[in-house]
């Protein structure tokens, strides 16, 4: 129903162009969701040359960085929990360099050592698990070693882990970095005028002739577009929710996105949307600003060179940057009850 919604506002957008050309979809199923390309360009060879090229990228990855599936990453972790040494794939050792620098400024509230609490959880499963939350016990064990990526340390090109526990799960950026790859390649073929979308996770470039590409942002509590937002030039717009994967026991929802501090899921927010020109960066940052939750995620956003932000909170309530205040267009009726922060750096 999300996925129907988000392709039907776009489509609005592109259909409103009567003498432009046309746009060529391609979609696909790579790192656990939809994928779709579309290219606007006037030559449907290269359009289609230029979406496969695409879906090869993600393929790749899908089998590079799977955490539980047999791969490269699931060596590394099986080395690590060994205490020894490992040289990652090439691909992984750039995810480790650009996670780094994102985990600390975000004070690890984004951190993909947290890949064992994961598979605690049972998010380490192609279906969402059914219940119940792990034992208790379970989870102070874990909160006890707290590991984190800064428990890795370089001995030239092996990698190794001061924290037995550590096991790195990239599930919280992955699509990001994929998306940027996927927009670095299409730009190499000559395109222009695309956007790539996973599973309503996205980055665009140029435009739909003389429109920018609209774009809606699901609400988190209703099979309806919440918002929408204009993207021309280059812009990635990535959106955390605890809607995505979740089980409920009990009366309560449990979702993926779990705080590596208290090791259950986050608390205070139903969904976090960051624009940023970088698809890598706006995906970790939308997980950490979620982990924030509302009364921190200003700081966070500020430590992470943010400017653009849109948090809902289990309240209804959207707390919004000025930057993205002057962005973003509410297609609900009435909008959400709005909270403006300072302005973002």
């Amino acid at each position: 129903m999300t996925r129907a919604l988000l392709a039907g506002l776009l489509l609005l957008t592109l259909t409103g162009c009567e003498r432009a050309p046309p746009v060529h979809q391609h979609a696909f199923f790579a790192l656990g969701t939809l994928v779709e390309v579309s290219v606007a360009d006037s030559d449907p060879q290269r359009a289609s040359r230029a979406a496969e090229a695409v879906e090869a990228i993600f393929r790749e990855d899908h089998q590079l960085w799977h955490a539980w599936h047999p791969g490269p990453l699931m060596d590394l972790n099986r080395a690590l929990a060994a205490g020894q040494g490992a040289q990652p794939h090439p691909s992984i050792h750039y995810l480790l360099e650009r996670a780094a620098p994102l985990a600390e400024r975000s004070g690890y509230r984004f951190d993909p050592a947290v890949g064992g609490l994961v598979r605690l959880w049972g998010f380490h499963a192609d279906t969402p698990p059914e219940g119940p939350p792990p034992d208790a016990d379970a989870l102070r064990d874990w909160r006890e070693h707290k590991p984190s990526l800064a428990d890795l340390y370089w001995d030239e090109d092996q990698v190794f882990s001061r924290n037995p526990v550590l096991q790195l799960d990239f599930g919280a950026f992955a699509k990001g970095y994929a998306v940027d790859q996927a927009i670095a390649r299409l730009r190499a073929l000559g395109i222009d005028n695309a956007i790539v979308n996973a599973g309503g996770d996205l980055r665009a470039i140029g435009r739909r002739a003389d429109r920018p590409w609209r774009i809606g942002i699901r609400h988190p509590r209703a099979p309806e577009v919440l918002a929408s937002i204009a993207i021309e030039g280059d812009e990635s717009l990535f959106t955390s929710g605890d809607y995505e994967r979740y089980f409920e026991h009990e009366g309560r929802r449990y979702h993926h996105i779990l705080d590596p501090f208290s090791g259950q899921p986050a608390t205070g927010t139903t969904s976090v949307t960051v624009l940023h020109t970088d698809a890598t960066t706006a995906d970790a940052a939308a997980t950490a600003l979620f982990v924030a939750g509302p009364d921190h995620w200003q700081e966070v956003a500020r430590a992470m060179g943010l400017r653009h932000v849109l948090l809902i909170d289990t309240a209804g309530v959207a707390h919004l940057s000025p930057a993205m205040a002057e962005r973003i267009h509410f297609e609900t009726d009435p909008p959400p009850p709005l909270r403006l922060s300072e302005p973002l750096p």
